[in-house]
């Protein structure tokens, strides 16, 4: 497979090239992407790489799992409920057609896992999902929840069926957690929370849902997060989930346009996981836009655009 990387200014300059560029067959596979030639690489030299060796050896051990279609069932919150507690729990199943897939850490601390993502904050990664994930300091107010399965090396499950997006308020989030979380008519959706060891789970900064129309396009970054050392400093995947969506060389008309550390924008061109080498040591900010074919940015609850930094330490 192959994924293009294209000069914000040579398309928007040049359109007679971008759809030259575009008429390859579409490709909607979830595996890397081969290296392709950059067009006009920015002066930070940041450029496309292939897949590195330990992601390969980590799929060859892995056996039929990557090929998995995992479908997330997500248990709660259900949509449109009510919850009268900052902690928010949160419990979900996968199902569908696994081969040999499932969620846990083994002893290097890595494995199969499940993103969650409180309105568009950055993921937290739950691996034990019989015992359910915690969402501690939710704020008062309505809120979503993006959910979708992820490899050991966080690379998303793109299937259908994968995502899931769930709506919910929290109100009066000091109450007693001894009150059970009940839905918009009144009705017990969970009994109150029993005293046990502390779930798995992260504290959550303040935020609150945007207007999220869940029918029309919607990008959700992943991927890059957090800091990068030594080998993984190397190659770092950009990945993203597209609900109702396609890139242009998939057969679509959108395109996700990626701006690292306010250089010159590229475009992505298909869905799928995107390795980069020749970053800067130290603070990287990476953004995200879902666009149109004139290059215009698709809204939708302001989902679309997502800024991260990450820190890289070669």
């Amino acid at each position: 497979m192959m994924m293009k990387i294209y000069s914000f200014t040579i398309i928007l300059c040049a359109a007679f090239l971008f759809a030259a560029c575009t008429s390859e067959t579409p490709d909607t596979s979830d595996a890397s992407p081969e290296v392709s030639e950059q067009v006009s690489p920015d002066q930070s030299g940041i450029r496309e790489t292939e897949q590195p060796d330990r992601i390969m050896e980590m799929l060859k051990a892995r056996g039929e799992q990557d090929q998995a279609t995992p479908e997330l069932v997500v248990e709660m919150p259900t949509e449109g409920s009510v919850i009268e507690s900052s902690t928010v729990r949160v419990k979900v199943k996968v199902e569908g057609e696994l081969k040999g897939l499932t969620m846990g850490k083994d002893d290097n601390g890595m494995g199969n896992h499940v993103h969650v993502i409180l309105d568009n904050q950055p993921y937290a990664a739950h691996y034990n999902w019989d015992e359910g994930f915690e969402l501690r300091n939710v704020t008062d107010g309505e809120h979503t929840l993006r959910m979708f399965p992820s490899r050991p090396w966080h690379q998303s499950y793109k299937n259908e069926g994968a995502f899931r997006m769930i709506r919910f308020t929290v109100r009066g989030g000091g109450a007693d957690e001894s009150k059970p979380t009940t839905d918009d008519k009144g009705n017990t959706m969970a009994e109150a929370k029993a005293k046990t060891e502390p779930a798995e789970g992260v504290e959550v900064e303040e935020s609150n849902a945007g207007e999220v129309d869940p029918v029309k396009p919607l990008l959700t970054y992943s991927r890059p997060k957090g800091e990068y050392k030594g080998e993984e400093a190397s190659a770092i995947m950009v990945d993203f989930w597209l609900l109702n969506a396609k890139l242009t060389g998939d057969g679509g008309e959108y395109r996700i346009r990626c701006t690292i550390n306010e250089d010159e924008p590229f475009l992505i061109e298909k869905w799928a996981p995107l390795w980069l080498a020749g970053w800067k040591s130290g603070k990287n900010t990476v953004k995200l836009e879902l666009i149109d074919a004139s290059g215009n940015l698709v809204e939708n609850g302001g989902y679309n655009s997502t800024s991260r930094d990450i820190t890289v330490s070669p």
